[in-house]
């Protein structure tokens, strides 16, 4: 009996979209692995598309495994050559979080961030057009959302809650006052602006989102066809397991 418990215990481990509570010893803290990047952990604040901390992360931390880690200071290196660093919002990202992100979008009474995060889209919508998932490919700690800023990075505007919100899709100077190189949009706007291909971009705009695609493709990662922001390694070491440990 106990053999078959342990070979049924070991078919579940690779099915696949399988949930593992542990971190793996391959995961790292990037900030320790990279101490130049620069990071705003939007999900440890109340900053973000919830309005409120996420269920999961303890925090303000970027885990991710050592391969992407890896990958990432080489893509580091090259833009210090040209004083410019990359900025973290956000790496592995614990199962419950996800849950909480649906939670979230079934409210839909709670629409107190629509007016920065996703002004022009009804909330009821929100799986219908892809924004929220059951599932992330953040959960399997290969994936992270980030951007590039200048060195030394500028002030960046403190995000006060019930501070008067702005549209993630106006021009920079009249949307939130994040450090980032003007990307066209902020970080987590729900909007047809956020795609990386949209040609509605100034000129500069596509110019910086292309350094972006261009540097992290050379080293391994692949772009989401929706968010400027978002990135997956290509060789990722758990391609089918989703973890949900927290983020401490």
């Amino acid at each position: 009996m106990a053999g078959i418990l342990a070979l049924a215990s070991i078919l579940l481990c690779i099915q696949p979209g399988w949930t593992q509570n542990s971190m793996p010893e391959n995961f790292v803290d990037l900030k320790k692995a990279i101490p130049s990047v620069a990071l705003d952990i939007r999900y440890y604040g109340d900053h973000n598309f919830l309005g409120t901390r996420v269920d999961g992360y303890q925090a303000p931390k970027c885990l991710i495994t050592a391969p992407a880690a890896e990958a990432l200071a080489k893509v580091q290196a090259e833009l210090q050559e040209f004083s410019l660093s990359l900025k973290i919002y956000d790496c592995y990202r614990p199962q419950r979080a996800v849950d909480h992100f649906v939670r979230w979008a079934k409210d839909i009474k709670d629409t107190k961030t629509k007016a920065e995060f996703y002004p022009a889209v009804d909330k009821r919508n929100l799986f219908r057009d892809g924004y929220i998932a059951e599932k992330s490919g953040h959960s399997r700690g290969s994936t992270i959302d980030l951007t590039i800023v200048p060195v030394p990075a500028p002030a960046e505007e403190r995000y006060i809650p019930g501070q008067p919100l702005h549209a993630c899709y106006l021009p920079s100077g009249k949307r939130f006052n994040d450090n980032s190189i003007d990307m066209g949009t902020g970080f987590d706007c729900f909007h047809e602006l956020s795609h990386p291909g949209n040609l509605k971009m100034g000129l500069q705009q596509r110019i910086n989102r292309l350094l972006l695609k261009t540097l992290m493709d050379k080293h391994g990662f692949k772009n989401y066809d929706q968010e400027w922001w978002h990135f997956t390694l290509r060789n990722e070491p758990y391609p089918d397991t989703y973890f949900d440990f927290p983020v401490k």
